[in-house]
């Protein structure tokens, strides 16, 4: 099966009939990761991240370390603003 999420030269493709719900999803596009969910009540959530470091760590990650990638960002983040 096709990813729910895609990117290509004309822009991002969504199909949310596909995506799992409350699961997160993430394609890069233009030097930016753009990260999909559907909440349970059906809703879309759409989150665009620029920074170049985590950009680059996304790109040379395999999938399966994303999340970790992600949540590694956030705790440092939440760290810093302490």
């Amino acid at each position: 099966m096709d990813s729910p999420l895609s990117s290509g030269e004309d822009g991002i493709n969504i199909k949310p009939e596909q995506m799992e719900k409350e699961k997160l999803y993430h394609c890069i596009f233009k030097d930016k990761i753009l990260l999909v969910f559907k909440d349970f009540q059906d809703v879309l959530n759409c989150y665009e991240i620029e920074e170049k470091n985590l950009v680059d760590k996304v790109k040379n990650s395999k999938n399966i370390d994303v999340e970790k990638i992600l949540e590694d960002y956030i705790q440092q983040q939440n760290l810093k603003n302490k």
